[in-house]
């Protein structure tokens, strides 16, 4: 009921995740500034993404960091995992109870994988939609891979949810977007990253030096 893609581009990790189930988001995407990124879905254990990342954060690379998590899991055949680590290493893990039609590619600093897709080559247009775009930052890339596994055909049926998260150098997402329920959650997220994109940097400095931030000039405002 899910596909999705996790990269790693220079010291930012990036995920972007559509499915026809609420909430998608917030149970699929985990990552980590420095240490690296996790999608855990298909009949989904969030708790999955903690256990890869602690490895991760442990030293373990992409492949490792998921031989741990599976081997921890006493439902893998119902998971699919995909891990990419600080190196750009990337693995995927996809059960054999993975729903309907599943599919997954990876390359060095980017992984895709889906589940319940309209058909196989969804995922490879999500990942090669990435890889082509000539955005320049790697949220629009995301999502240009994201409009390009719709445009592919998506899942089975109609999707409902959809998220972007992208982590840099502080330790709290960047970036983070969900349209938990919504007709059409793909252009939804687009429109949120119209609305949150000139306004980014500015509220990554609030975090780090209030001081230096720009007014909003709405009530309480510092």
């Amino acid at each position: 009921m899910t596909f999705s893609l996790v990269v790693r581009s220079g010291s930012s990790f990036g995920m972007v995740v559509c499915s026809s189930s609420p909430a998608v988001a917030a149970r699929c995407a985990h990552l980590r500034a420095g240490i690296g990124a996790v999608a855990s879905q298909n009949v989904t254990n969030p708790g999955l993404g903690a256990v890869a990342l602690d490895a991760l954060a442990a030293g373990a690379d992409a492949s490792v960091a998921l031989d741990k998590t599976i081997a921890g899991e006493a439902h893998a055949d119902y998971r699919q995992v995909i891990v990419v680590d600080a190196a750009g290493g990337t693995a995927i893990h996809t059960g054999a109870n993975a729903l309907g039609t599943r599919h997954e590619k990876r390359t060095e600093n980017a992984a895709a994988a889906g589940n319940m897709l309209a058909r196989a080559n969804v995922i490879d247009a999500l990942l090669d939609g990435y890889l082509i775009s000539t955005a320049t930052t790697v949220e629009r890339r995301l999502l240009d891979g994201l409009v390009a596994a719709f445009a592919a055909g998506g899942e089975a049926g109609p999707v409902h949810s959809a998220g972007l998260q992208v982590v840099e150098d502080v330790p709290w997402p960047v970036t983070d977007l969900r349209v938990d329920w919504h007709d059409d959650p793909i252009a939804e997220l687009e429109r949120l990253w119209a609305v949150w994109e000139p306004q980014k940097a500015d509220y990554r400095t609030r975090g780090i030096d209030p001081t230096a931030a720009p007014s909003y000039e709405v009530p309480g405002d510092l």
